[in-house]
């Protein structure tokens, strides 16, 4: 078999976001790095066609990661177009889209359509960010909540006499501490007075809230240590029957959708068992009943009377659409996956649980696919740092294991998918709990003789490059490493970064004004002279969250130093990269980087 390109990783990749089932079919959202558009398809009379016309790209900006960026109506789609981030409708049998809202200065995002209203989360940018949860009706926009730091997932009941959202003020972030509110519509039509349903008395983290059959609310909370299904009970707010296990990931983007009340009683919902995800219907008193076993991540469930349908992956299949038979679990995929490589030929995750700092961390290693003995190591790092990796088919891991090097892809402490405990580690703590767990990541599988610790090197993008800086700067593990738009200087980050994050650094590491001292010990612009291994970089010149001049910084520092600094800067490219020929121009660069070193090492 030929050598498999840093171009065919890249061209695998492509991903579905948010299913949606209408009267007329199955719709989802595809982006195919090709031109790293993303387009809607509609499923119907067992084929699937394209909506989105040339010119338009269907992609919210809402809090910078976007999300909900559509929904269904009545015989047509809505959705926000990454260019001008303006709501559109657009017929399902087809024709030119039409621009519903007006405010330009406004983003959109967090869609959704019931009894021909439609909500949505808007965010105002003038002097000022403000967000709002506003809702459309023939065309005119009304202001529904207004006055908390952020809002999200607007849903009304069956009947549209209630409301409810998920808010929360800064500095709360929404996998730390939200609030579920209510509103009933009065006898004249008018939304009365919202109350606080959750959240007000005991600090929780509630998302998707949704009302079931019966009216009745419902939502996700990690009261009891994992985001489980809670819901209303004669006035009181009470767990649902449900395993111990997160039942969501961290609320990155809008829109997520992890799991949905039944009208029989119960809820089909995925949740996570030692990182691996599961699909399945969770009843009182019944085991639960589990589909698509051979999948290990689940996103973007939806439901008709007959199918259950879920955007899957797993560790040898990439993401598809996958329609479910809720009798029998009959499995038939819509739209994806596959795979670039032969089954034969494919690295597996290994789950992979080691000490670390006095507690327990967790990730999957993946083996190389070719060569004996003890391995090159390449530490993935996900960003977040509030986030997770998935045990599932990633071609630009299989990338480095088909030139043998094998892949540590870390959960670190903080990441999530193992409670709120695990996940609220990294409080105060970033930069340190992590670096550990990369450098006791290397260490054990040395131990095991899996890995020559001579040859291993750390990646990643956003705060997984932080977390690269750090532990090259402050320890000795690693030969090199590869940052990806990654944070260099905290503080920098704080003063220029969005509303969205405002105020996560003061989580992560504490507050820039009263721990001045512990920023300057983590921050590696500042211990740039520590790093004494070659490092490269990987930039977006339109990047708001990460900007150009912190990578800059540190490239300056490091080559002030003699150390082999290498930057890539990219100028269409925003926080992190979409477009195929850059990825697989960075991807490319990156290993004959490490390469170099290792062919430099005595």
């Amino acid at each position: 078999m030929a050598e498999f390109s840093a171009a065919q990783a890249v061209a695998a990749g492509t991903d579905f976001a948010e299913l949606r089932v209408s009267d007329a079919g199955l719709l989802w959202n595809e982006l195919r790095p090709a031109d790293g558009a993303c387009r809607l398809w509609l499923w119907r009379d067992e084929q699937a066609h394209c909506l989105t016309p040339d010119g338009f790209s269907v992609r919210s900006r809402v809090y910078e990661y976007g999300g909900g960026s559509f929904c269904v109506g009545t015989g047509e789609v809505l959705f926000v177009n990454e260019a001008d981030q303006q709501i559109y409708r657009q017929p399902l049998q087809g024709g030119a889209p039409q621009r519903v809202s007006q405010d330009t200065n406004s983003r959109y995002g967090d869609l959704h359509w019931h009894a021909a209203v439609l909500l949505a989360v808007e965010e105002h940018h003038a002097a000022q960010v403000v967000h709002r949860l506003v809702a459309f009706v023939d065309g005119q926009r009304q202001v529904l909540a207004e006055g908390a730091d952020f809002y999200a997932a607007p849903t009304l009941s069956g009947d549209a006499q209630r409301l409810a959202w998920i808010e929360w003020s800064r500095p709360a972030q929404p996998w730390s501490q939200t609030r579920l509110m209510s509103a009933r519509r009065g006898a004249d039509g008018r939304w009365q007075t919202p109350r606080c349903v959750a959240g007000a008395d005991r600090p929780q983290a509630l998302q998707q809230p949704r009302f079931d059959a019966a009216g009745r609310l419902c939502c996700l909370s990690d009261l009891n240590g994992f985001w489980q299904p809670w819901g209303e009970c004669a006035e009181r707010w009470q767990a649902l029957p449900a395993l111990a296990a997160d039942h969501a990931a961290a609320p990155w983007q809008l829109g997520a959708c992890t799991w949905l009340p039944l009208a029989d009683e119960g809820f089909v919902a995925t949740w996570f068992e030692d990182g691996f995800g599961h699909l399945g219907v969770q009843r009182e008193g019944h085991t639960a009943q589990r589909f698509a076993s051979a999948y290990s991540r689940f996103r973007s469930l939806a439901l008709d009377q007959q199918h259950l349908y879920a955007i899957a992956a797993s560790p040898s299949q990439l993401p598809c659409v996958l329609r479910i038979r809720r009798t029998d679990g009959a499995l038939r995929v819509l739209a994806g996956g596959g795979s670039p490589l032969p089954t034969e030929h494919i690295s597996l995750p290994q789950p992979l649980t080691y000490p670390s700092g006095g507690a327990i961390a967790h990730g999957f290693f993946y083996p190389p696919h070719r060569g004996r003995g003890p391995a090159p190591l390449v530490v993935f790092v996900h960003g977040g740092p509030t986030s997770a990796c998935y045990p599932v088919l990633d071609p630009r891991i299989q990338f480095w294991t088909q030139r043998g090097f094998a892949v540590a892809d870390l959960n670190y402490r903080g990441s999530t998918g193992y409670g709120r405990t695990y996940r609220q580690a990294l409080h105060l703590r970033w930069g340190e709990c992590d670096v550990e767990d990369a450098c006791a990541a290397v260490a054990y599988l040395a131990e095991r003789g899996m890995i020559d610790p001579d040859q291993a090197f750390i990646r990643g993008g956003s705060s997984g490059g932080y977390t690269t800086l750090c532990a090259l700067a402050f320890s000795k593990v690693f030969r090199g490493g590869a940052s990806w738009y990654g944070v260099s200087d905290p503080l920098a980050l704080g003063r220029v970064t969005h509303k969205f994050e405002g105020d996560y650094l003061n989580w992560l590491i504490g507050d820039p004004h009263a721990d001045v001292e512990r920023y300057r010990q983590r921050t590696p612009l500042l211990h740039a002279s520590h790093i004494e291994v070659p490092v490269i970089f990987f930039q977006g010149e339109l990047d708001a969250v990460v900007v150009p001049q912190q990578t800059r910084s540190m490239l300056d520092a490091l080559r002030a130093n003699g150390i082999d600094a290498q930057g890539h800067f990219y100028p269409q490219e925003r926080h992190g990269l979409r477009q195929a020929a850059n990825l697989a121009h960075a991807l490319g660069a990156e290993w004959r980087f490490y390469c170099q070193i290792l062919a430099e090492l005595p």
